[in-house]
């Protein structure tokens, strides 16, 4: 939809007009979240800003929950909008959204929450579909295996006067938590309506009850009784204010996307997933079926795709390694090597970038980078497709995968995409633990424990607080964080959008299988898990970019005992999946 700002003069014009005619028909209210500052528009990434106890600081990230939206009719009656939740992301650019079935009449007023209703916070959160708001996939809001969603998500960094630079985190959750916003409009609401709501940063820090990050804590993970969170639940009501009313254009919808070049008799294939694991976005255009994810195996382990014939892509993702590499970089053609070390294979249906640095949008366009890469494959498309016109073996492959038969550079990405889409994972011990049909030991269980829990000495959690950035059943985020290595020559995401901001971020690998995926980082450099650990227990270098997650914790690191580090290794090595130790 389309908004047209309008006079109030006009507006009231408009109201009247509608309520003598008896036209008030609304039927659809958009919304539109402004991120502001003391009135200004919200940056990103910042370091700009200052709260009511002179901190400067920024803001990385800013994510909530909207719903049970309802609005006040003239005779002062409140009427429930139905299934009306909304999911806000600044960085996500994600601030617009509509609300469905708005009744005929004329409101006064209109009224929801930050958070969820007891019922929805504890629902399943993998019944919902990729697209919608509680989607855990979609949003990185649910609390992961204890339960319940995040209603609202602010972290950023901050500096009180010279000190040095720190990371807070407000994560404000839990049923108690859930608050209503109530908001008047100056005139009646009609028909096809829209809205936009300022939500003030400073109104939510600042008043009436001032947040200090150094003197009140850095972090919350709302516990009972936390005097942060209830700062915060006090702020919330003013801090959403109505900008302005405008009047919503009908736009064309976009025409739903179709299936490129299927086979007159495609046969699906089938994609089992656990039920433990969110509903992916499979790409509508190329759905799964037999004919192409056979096709995209066979050329994912034909070196003919490189320029010597002599690497294949299963050369750097081997399954013995869950479809990664022992190597540190990876042997490409001409004595070459890769640039980082080759990223596991699975679970990728449930990827929105791809890529250390998510250089990538779609996996059919991650297929083909490496083959055209002088360090990996070295090989031109064009050449490619020659190669396998002259195999007599692909253009009958090509044929039953594609209703044109033709061997070109989108249908190998097509077929490709198809083959990667159906490597999953999620038969681990710690699965069939999860389902009474294993047992973890006491080392194992104390590592889980301890990779679910913050670490907060404030509220007295001593955890090794893995869960923000690897939590959920594909036990990572999916995001691209800074996690403070030491001496990086690698921008990583910041080479790509040529923002300091992005500077050292790098994907977040999925931590199954993660025992057999060694060595570990984006340039291999630690050959063991114990190592890992020992990188977040010690101190991570601190920079401006380092995840807030992690500049909240103390500069010398966690400082975990011996104890808890192999605890922590012996729960990981209960990640791995029988399918990658067995083939």
């Amino acid at each position: 939809m389309k908004t047209t700002f309008i006079s109030p003069h006009r507006w009231l014009a408009l109201c009247l007009s509608l309520l003598l005619c008896g036209q008030a028909t609304a039927r659809t209210l958009d919304v539109s979240m402004r991120h502001t500052l003391s009135g200004q528009p919200l940056i990103l990434d910042s370091l700009r800003y200052q709260n009511a106890s002179k901190e400067t600081f920024s803001i990385t990230r800013l994510s909530y929950l909207l719903s049970d939206f309802e609005l006040q009719n003239r005779t002062g009656e409140w009427i429930h909008i139905p299934d009306s939740i909304a999911w806000v992301d600044a960085s996500k650019h994600r601030s617009d959204f509509h609300i469905d079935s708005i009744p005929e009449g004329t409101f006064q007023a209109i009224r929801f929450s930050v958070g969820l209703n007891e019922t929805l916070n504890h629902s399943d959160p993998n019944q919902y579909p990729a697209d919608h708001p509680l989607n855990p996939s979609l949003n990185n809001l649910h609390w992961n295996w204890q339960g319940g969603y995040i209603f609202l998500a602010i972290e950023g960094h901050f500096r009180k006067a010279e000190s040095d630079l720190t990371g807070y985190v407000y994560h404000f959750a839990n049923d108690a938590q859930r608050t209503t916003i109530t908001i008047a409009l100056p005139k009646v609401l009609t028909n096809d309506a829209a809205l936009e709501i300022d939500f003030d940063i400073a109104a939510l820090l600042n008043a009436p009850k001032p947040l200090s990050f150094t003197e009140d804590g850095a972090s919350t993970h709302s516990h009972e009784g936390d005097p942060i969170v209830q700062s915060l639940k006090h702020n919330l009501p003013g801090t959403f204010q109505l900008r302005r009313i405008l009047i919503a254009k009908e736009t064309v919808a976009a025409a739903p996307l179709k299936p490129i070049d299927l086979p007159a008799s495609p046969t699906p294939y089938g994609f089992t997933i656990s039920q433990r694991l969110p509903i992916p976005a499979l790409p509508l255009d190329n759905p799964l079926i037999t004919e192409r994810v056979e096709l995209g195996r066979r050329l994912f382990h034909d070196p003919q795709l490189s320029i010597d014939n002599t690497v294949s892509c299963a050369s750097c993702h081997q399954e013995a390694h869950a479809l990664s590499d022992p190597k540190p970089q990876s042997d490409g053609v001409n004595g070459q090597v890769s640039r980082r070390h080759s990223m596991p294979l699975f679970n990728l249906a449930w990827k929105d970038s791809f890529f250390w640095d998510g250089r990538a949008a779609t996996l059919r366009e991650q297929a083909l980078i490496p083959i055209e890469d002088p360090r990996e494959m070295g090989e031109s498309l064009d050449n490619v497709i020659q190669k396998l016109s002259a195999d007599a073996d692909y253009p009958p492959l090509f044929a039953q995968a594609f209703g044109s038969g033709a061997i070109t550079a989108e249908n190998m990405g097509l077929a490709i995409e198809n083959f990667l889409l159906s490597l999953t994972s999620y038969d681990s011990k710690f699965d069939r633990a999860i389902k009474g049909q294993a047992t973890l030991s006491d080392a194992e269980q104390r590592g889980f424990e301890l990779f679910m829990t913050e670490f907060e000495p404030r509220s007295r959690q001593y955890g090794a607080d893995c869960f923000h950035c690897h939590g959920g059943g594909l036990f990572t985020d999916h995001r691209l964080h800074d996690n403070g290595l030491e001496s990086i020559q690698d921008r990583g995401r910041g080479e790509i959008t040529g923002n300091p901001a992005d500077d050292n971020k790098f994907s977040t690998p999925s931590l199954r299988n993660v025992a057999l995926t060694a060595p570990y980082m984006h340039d291999g450099r630690f050959d063991t898990l114990e190592a890992v650990i020992e990188h977040y227990s010690s101190g991570l270098t601190q920079r401006d970019t380092l995840d807030p997650n992690l500049a909240k914790h103390p500069k010398s690191g966690l400082q975990l005992s011996e104890a808890d580090k192999e605890a922590l290794v012996a729960f990981l090595k209960t990640l791995s999946d029988p399918q990658y130790i067995q083939n």
